[in-house]
């Protein structure tokens, strides 16, 4: 009888064992491979010795902290899955660091402590909302919608401290041209608050919100959206967000990466820069919800953009709009592609 069962315990372990590495293969095909397929920015590729030896030396406490914090070298937390479990980020740890020297036994095998249960049952499918570190943090302070005495003055040492607010709202999406608001004819942009339109004239605080326009005198100028070069005020350090609402120290986790995306016809490829995102965004803001971390996954379009969807996210609402075309193609085509219709 004692025999039947340490057989049947060791089935189950390999099973589990099995398991729990179908588990960080399916995980990692689908989150980690963006970037430790090819060794992007560092991230070490699967079951290379040379890359994994320093990192599993500092332990697999170690190795898993990083992957579920995110590195300053520009790792996302969780891969920019803020809903899996730890227990599925080792897994797909796991899978990567099978078969490297140093790499612990219990890694392979530790069924109890890292695979889900059940483990054959895991759902890799996005997350249908993201889940941001503290709370939702836009792309870009809002127009004349988000500019307040306290949130947008200069300080006494002439930097803006414009804090995070929730990107669009529920409220607006009926409207389909919603999106457009910051394609406003001259004049008609940087409004107070009491002839934005946005706010509630009749609410007693409104009329103590400071004027956007005074605000934002002082800032790097754009042609369009609200008229500020968000960008350069932010890299000229002339305002300085807050990546944490409870902890003013809480530095920004950037991810220095460009995702270039080619186009037909003549018109310039667009170029994605994670960093000016990140500098503003926690990645969780973007993924998995409007977009699938995965080579390939996310269908992008104008048609969309304009709709509100994918970059209209905040393209047209809190940052600049759509009509700024060069802004995001950038990328110019050589005479051969062009010639081709490429």
């Amino acid at each position: 009888m004692k025999r039947v069962s340490h057989f049947a315990a060791l089935a189950l372990l390999f099973a589990a064992a099995a398991a729990h590495a179908q588990t960080g293969k399916a995980l990692y095909d689908k989150v980690c491979a963006g970037c430790h397929a090819t060794g992007i920015i560092g991230a070490p590729k699967p079951g290379d010795a040379e890359a994994w030896k320093p990192r599993l030396a500092k332990g697999m406490d170690a190795v898993l902290r990083n992957a579920v914090n995110g590195t300053p070298r520009g790792m996302p937390p969780k891969g920019g899955r803020a809903d899996l479990s730890e227990a599925q980020i080792r897994s797909a740890i796991d899978f990567m660091i099978a078969g490297v020297a140093g790499a612990p036994a219990a890694a392979r095998v530790d069924s109890a402590k890292a695979a889900p249960t059940p483990a054959a049952k895991v759902d890799t499918r996005p997350a249908p909302t993201p889940v941001a570190r503290a709370e939702p943090k836009p792309a870009a302070p809002a127009d004349a919608a988000g500019a307040t005495a306290a949130a947008a003055a200069p300080s006494a040492t002439g930097v803006a401290a414009v804090p995070r607010s929730t990107v669009g709202s529920e409220s607006d999406a009926a409207d389909v041209n919603a999106f457009n608001r910051l394609l406003k004819p001259g004049g008609g942009f940087n409004r107070p608050a009491m002839e934005s339109g946005i706010h509630d004239p009749t609410n007693d605080a409104t009329p103590t919100l400071q004027p956007p326009a005074r605000a934002f005198a002082a800032l790097p100028k754009s042609p369009a959206g609200n008229h500020v070069d968000w960008v350069k005020a932010l890299e000229s350090k002339r305002i300085d967000p807050r990546w944490d609402r409870n902890d003013a120290k809480a530095q920004a986790v950037v991810m220095d990466l460009n995702i270039v995306r080619e186009v037909k016809g003549s018109m310039p490829d667009v170029v994605y820069p994670h960093k000016q995102h990140t500098e503003w965004l926690d990645c969780s803001n973007c993924h998995p919800a409007l977009f699938v971390p995965q080579k390939g996954a996310n269908q992008i379009s104008m048609a969309a953009i304009l709709l509100g969807q994918k970059c209209g996210v905040c393209h047209g609402r809190v940052a600049f709009p759509v009509s700024e075309c060069r802004l995001c193609h950038s990328k110019k085509k050589d005479a051969a592609t062009v010639a081709a219709g490429k």
